[in-house]
């Protein structure tokens, strides 16, 4: 709870008036503890403020009295400084589809539904949102251009963006309706937004004096095209997976074009596509080492450096990597299944496929956010129609999200072990006894509602509860039900 006051504290530039701070606190603390459905409702009475006027919370998001951007730059800042100077700043990107069932919501339309079966398209009703995390790896730095080794990493969101498409105006408008329609249309493409978004990163992290540090991010293959690759920004490095298809080709020979006429050749002979090559004898497979999925996984890749892309410009030599489909059992008895091989082109032609692999691998993180935001948080489920604060509350909450993790890490950080359960409650009797696993959302929330109900009830704290929980756990009858049900309820 100390870390994250500091962290409000080091965002004051985000509120014009320390009332407008003071209040924003006290719906940050609501939305971090409410119990029921995320609304701006729920958080008032979640900080214990149902019995005053409620219209002023709902006054910071439909006049703008937070500067959301600001908070992500705070956010930024935090993350960046958990990590060591010889480090890459490394982030990823993707978008999600928040549900709504107001139609007159705004930024609301018809999307087709990512969860829908593949033999099927599905359409949901919602808003859609780009979101950028930062990466904080849990292992030491090293060098540039050096293996990173196997470690774990945390995403922390530093950015949610609402990114709405524009209403197709009635049939008999008028051209000049039409013509600012179609350009308005252009211009909120999900590619040219994920591109803005990464432009906006870079100067961002200018501004804060990062100039020197070279960003690495990682994205789907929706992002992997010209659009983004074509306006990538200096000291910025794209890492995102290519269809199975893609023409590739090499470098041009030293003896391409004509003597002292014509233009240089740009392209040279085209190469065998991705999916080619992975059959292929004549490219021998690496062992590289990469922490995924709780531990440490060992990767047989390809990998074939030089190449040129017609979507990726002239400007970029990138390298393919073409990862082996790993083996699994759903259980000991099953029969041994196999995942989809994986594409991946980076522009930086001389990172160590170990590094490269690992940033790329790192990118699940942000679709952990997503999920923790959106059904712990309860990002998306308060119900406003303000244009302003259909855009702001969301990114409130994912914000405060942040500012959760960030807290954690650098309290954690302190007691000298960020993995001691015992700083947390103990968790529920039928979770796994796994070594070094680290602490969950659910953790972290249940943590600050023990601390901040310990200091209202004037108890200190919890720690008896604890002791006597432990001693109990394997009684068929316990004692403390009702502490036991407050501390452990999520939703």
């Amino acid at each position: 709870m100390g870390e994250l006051d500091k962290l409000f504290a080091n965002a004051s530039g985000a509120f014009s008036h320390s009332k407008i701070a003071n209040k924003a606190r006290k719906v940050a603390y609501g939305n971090l503890t409410c119990l029921g459905r995320h609304t701006i409702s729920g958080m008032i009475t979640s900080g214990g403020h149902q019995f005053v006027d409620w219209t002023s919370v709902y006054r910071l998001f439909s006049q703008q009295r937070v500067d959301i951007t600001k908070l992500n730059e705070a956010c930024l800042e935090g993350a960046i400084g958990e990590l060591d100077d010889n480090r890459m700043i490394v982030a990823h990107m993707d978008d999600t589809i928040i549900r709504k069932t107001g139609k007159k919501v705004p930024g609301t339309s018809w999307r087709r539904d990512p969860l829908g079966p593949p033999f099927h398209t599905n359409f949901v009703w919602g808003q859609r949102f780009i979101q950028v995390s930062l990466a904080v790896p849990a292992g030491e730095a090293v060098p540039y251009g050096k293996s990173p080794g196997t470690c774990q990493s945390r995403a922390i969101p530093i950015g949610f963006h609402h990114c709405p498409t524009p209403k197709r105006p009635i049939k008999n408008a008028t051209e000049e309706e039409f013509s600012t329609y179609k350009e308005v249309k252009k211009q909120s493409r999900l590619s040219l937004q994920g591109a803005i978004q990464i432009q906006a990163l870079r100067k961002t992290l200018d501004r804060q004096g990062h100039h020197d540090r070279t960003l690495c991010i990682g994205v789907d293959g929706s992002y992997t095209n010209s659009t983004v690759l074509k306006d990538l920004p200096e000291r910025t490095t794209l890492i995102g997976r290519i269809r199975k298809d893609t023409k590739l080709y090499g470098l041009p020979g030293q003896d391409s074009g004509l003597a002292g006429a014509g233009r240089k050749k740009v392209y040279g002979e085209l190469m065998p596509a991705p999916e080619q090559i992975r059959q292929s004898p004549g490219y021998p497979w690496q062992n590289v080492e990469a922490w995924a999925a709780g531990k440490g996984h060992q990767f047989d890749v390809k990998i074939i450096k030089g190449l040129k892309w017609r979507s990726a410009g002239q400007n970029h030599t990138l390298q393919l990597m073409v990862v082996r489909p790993l083996a699994y059992r759903l259980n000991a008895h099953s029969r041994l299944l196999y995942r989809k091989p994986a594409y991946l082109i980076c522009t930086d032609n001389e990172m160590a496929p170990a590094e490269m692999l690992q940033n790329y691998i790192w990118r699940w993180e942000i679709e952990v956010n997503i999920r923790d935001q959106k059904t712990l948080i309860g990002c998306g489920q308060a119900q406003v129609r303000n244009k302003h604060s259909a855009a702001d509350v969301p990114a409130f909450a994912s914000a405060m999200y942040a500012f959760l993790l960030l807290a954690s890490i650098k309290a954690f950080k302190k007691n000298g072990d960020s993995k001691n359960r015992n700083l947390l409650l103990p968790r529920p009797k039928w979770y796994p006894a796994k070594k070094d696993q680290r602490f969950t959302s659910g953790d972290l929330l249940n943590h600050l509602r023990t601390e901040l109900w310990a200091k209202a009830l004037g108890c200190g704290n919890f720690s008896g509860f604890v002791s006597h929980q432990h001693q109990t756990k394997s009684q068929g009858n316990t004692t403390n039900a009702l502490s036991s049900a407050i501390l452990y309820s999520r939703r």
